[in-house]
């Protein structure tokens, strides 16, 4: 599979498109004006216990307390995990089935500290979140999640600090290794190795994918790097005595590069000359070898519109997505969860119903997958796929789904075809998705519609006027703006 990454920076924000075999999958936005937190390090005050749902409100200095639950005091079950949120600035995230312990790309998607923990009820026996904490104690924290709507961040007492190879958990205790590595003389080699070097009784330590040949002189720089790191990190918090940042995680553009840019990516293209510098830099420290795949977009026409990249991020604000066969999917926000509907539209077939239903599914199931993550929808999905009378044509749908799904940085889970023949699934919500983040209520009709925020309109704006600026030489343009 053909990947590229292609960043497009400007004062206001930078933005981050994501290609496989030419296709946008993904688009991370960063604002200075509306900084993520996911992945960044607090010294917090625990201000309530509520032992009826196994949780604490902990004060991390931000407008609201963030949520602690008692899943996310103990150390994961999964000594195989990496993080599979978001990139940079806690985008995770990581990589698709790289999940769990990791800080990876944001993730986010890169992201940071938000590994699977589990819930309450779960198979893991929790402990008392009242046993374990007292109000007013200090605890040092990592932010999981944004704050979305009415909530405030979500937190974990597992901390980890990401690396390129490696993902390192001081309050963990075994040493994992990425799934996606499944030679299982070269797990074994890279487990060994890792043990070796490791300080002892220093936590727990996963290698991730891209350390598939780490040499012992690498995997020692990070090593001392990321505890290095860790003791800083207990050196601020050692005389603080109220809620205080301890560290923030990684840039954007850093965390792209550190969890996202490797020997699968094609190339990455940059228009903005202090960011490519900011990217070579960071290449020269961590992977040297990846420096001949960066490139510096010098053309006049911006690199979103050379890529036919800006049409696309204009759709994704409409609720009908067009399918290759000429069907349809319609896509419904609500407070509870985001319906999907899929219809046939105009397509009919040439051979029997079951056949051209089956078609227009299976286009529906790989589009919805690429539709969760370019709008970055979290939470519960529940998808209407056309009825279908054959068992086999069900699963192949469901399989087509999961397969594509498979792609996706954030957690993914599928159910089985129900009876009503809805696909139910969860994403992971790490942030608030596209659609909330660059949108707001319309005042006119109060609700019913959405219109873009006046930051995102201004933004639009300048792209539009360095648009017109290339493909013509007006010297003077009169700009109309809406008087709110």
């Amino acid at each position: 599979m053909k990947r590229e990454i292609l960043i497009s920076g400007s004062p206001r924000e930078t933005r981050v498109a994501i290609l496989e075999d030419d296709r946008l999958v993904e688009l991370l936005v960063d604002r200075p004006d509306a900084r993520r937190s996911v992945g960044d390090i607090y010294l917090g005050k625990v201000e309530a216990i509520l032992p009826g749902i196994q949780a604490a409100f902990v004060n991390i200095g931000a407008e609201k307390s963030a949520f602690l639950h008692a899943s996310d005091l103990i150390e994961s079950e999964d000594e195989d995990e990496e993080n599979g949120g978001d990139s940079g600035n806690g985008e995770g995230e990581g990589e698709g089935d790289e999940e769990g312990e990791g800080n990876g790309a944001e993730g986010e998607r890169g992201g940071n500290g938000g590994g699977r923990r589990g819930r309450a009820g779960g198979r893991r026996r929790l402990p008392s979140v009242a046993d374990e904490l007292k109000r007013g104690e200090l605890k040092i924290v990592q932010v999981t999640k944004e704050p979305i709507g009415t909530k405030g961040p979500r937190v974990t007492a597992q901390v980890s600090l990401a690396g390129r190879f490696l993902v390192y958990m001081p309050f963990a205790s075994k040493v994992g290794v990425s799934r996606k590595i499944d030679n299982r003389e070269q797990r074994a080699k890279l487990r060994e190795l890792v043990s070796k070097l490791v300080p002892k009784n220093s936590g727990g330590w996963i290698i991730r994918t891209v350390a598939e040949d780490l040499t012992e002189q690498s995997c020692k720089r990070e090593i001392d790097h990321l505890y290095s790191q860790w003791q800083k990190i207990k050196r601020k918090a050692a005389p603080a005595r109220s809620p205080v940042l301890l560290q923030r995680e990684a840039s954007l553009i850093r965390g792209i590069t550190r969890d996202l840019f490797s020997d699968k990516v094609d190339s990455l293209l940059v228009d903005a000359k202090l960011l490519h510098n900011e990217i070579t830099q960071y290449l020269k420290a961590i992977d040297p070898e990846l420096l001949g795949r960066v490139h510096l977009y010098r053309h006049e026409t911006p690199l979103f519109d050379e890529y036919d990249i800006e049409a696309e991020i204009r759709a994704l604000f409409k609720a009908r997505v067009e399918l290759p066969s000429g069907g349809y999917i319609i896509i419904q926000p609500t407070e509870a969860l985001i319906s999907i509907d899929v219809n046939t539209g105009r397509y009919t077939g040439k051979k029997d119903p079951e056949s051209t239903i089956l078609k227009t599914n299976l286009d529906a199931a790989r589009e919805v997958a690429r539709q969760l993550r370019l709008r970055d929808i979290g939470g519960i999905i529940v998808v209407d796929f056309i009825d279908m009378e054959s068992r086999s044509n069900r699963d192949k749908v469901l399989q087509e789904l999961r397969a594509h799904l498979g792609r996706d940085r954030a957690r993914t889970k599928a159910f089985a075809v129900s009876e009503l023949g809805l696909i139910e699934m969860t994403r992971q919500r790490v942030r608030p998705s596209l659609w909330q983040s660059m949108t707001a209520e319309c005042p006119t009709c109060n609700g019913t519609g959405r219109v873009f925020r006046p930051e995102v309109v201004v933004r639009r704006m300048e792209r539009s006027l360095k648009r017109v600026g290339a493909e013509h030489k007006e010297h003077q343009l009169a700009v109309r703006l809406h008087p709110e």
